[in-house]
């Protein structure tokens, strides 16, 4: 189902919106609703992140686990030597892995 909304927009951008529609063969209607797609969609994504965050800010204070700097740097300095090895023999980038509380 579709539904009209009206839209004020002043004379300026409504030019803008005409001659983009123009230079691209598109309607000022499908640029609209592309532009208004596209801005929930991404803002969606940064609401969505932003839930995690709270979501995951909300487990640190109550458990209290993480990794500690010198815990990620090996972590990731093995991740990095996993990569430059061809033949992919090392071990797990997690392999001891822990988390303190």
């Amino acid at each position: 189902m579709s539904t009209t909304i009206g839209l004020k927009l002043d004379d300026e951008t409504r030019n803008r919106l005409q001659r983009l529609g123009e230079a691209r063969d598109r309607s000022p209607h499908w640029l609209m609703k592309t532009a208004i797609t596209q801005f929930l969609d991404r803002e969606e994504r940064i609401e969505q992140e932003r839930l995690e965050d709270e979501a995951r800010w909300q487990r640190w204070v109550e458990t209290g686990a993480h990794i500690d700097h010198d815990e990620m740097t090996a972590w990731l300095d093995g991740l990095a030597a996993r990569a430059d090895d061809p033949s992919g023999q090392q071990g797990s980038p997690t392999a001891g892995r822990r988390y303190r509380a």
